[in-house]
């Protein structure tokens, strides 16, 4: 049976726990669990004052978006696709494109185990972002935050930099 991958729904806005549950209760009620597997409306804790008063409150973090951890069928398509209040999937054309495990662990949404197989000392080659193409050794590994410390020639000074593991290429 194939994996089930993260997508990303687009709401009206303020409709998102409406589309939730509505989706929740046609999971339950066709049986769908093994398809649909969490349906989630991210929220984050944030302080407000209001009457000079310190209140804390839950914002959706992503406004007008409803996060689906689904096997993507035909069928799981048209149930999601339908639901009042939904109004595409994100992706090119409304096609829906799972997120990566990048996207995933950036947003929050779930910690994937990576393997982080690089050593210290070991040469590697950035292949994305600001430092792409730079060339420098790992001095040091943050296995919780996923990043890699690596001394690079940044404008004719060597130069400590911090990047993320999956930017990097063995040489």
């Amino acid at each position: 049976m194939e994996e089930s991958r993260w997508y990303v729904v687009h709401t009206y806005s303020g409709y998102e726990n409406k589309v939730k549950a509505n989706i929740e209760k046609i999971i339950e009620n066709r049986g769908m669990q093994e398809l649909i597997e969490q349906v989630v409306v991210p929220l984050q804790d944030v302080i407000e004052m209001k009457n000079n008063v310190k209140k804390s409150v839950q914002r959706k973090v992503y406004p007008g978006y409803v996060l689906l951890k689904m096997i993507m069928t035909d069928e799981t398509w048209y149930v999601v696709r339908n639901t009042r209040g939904v109004t595409s999937f994100v992706g090119p054309a409304s096609k829906p494109v799972p997120l990566t495990d990048e996207e995933i662990v950036f947003m929050g949404i779930e910690a994937i185990d990576f393997e982080m197989d690089f050593n210290i000392g070991e040469m590697v080659r950035v292949i994305n972002g600001p430092f792409e193409g730079s060339v420098g050794n790992v001095n040091e590994i943050n296995q919780q935050k996923k990043t890699v410390s690596l001394k690079l020639n940044v404008f004719g000074r060597e130069t400590q930099v911090e990047v993320d593991y999956h930017v990097l290429q063995r040489m």
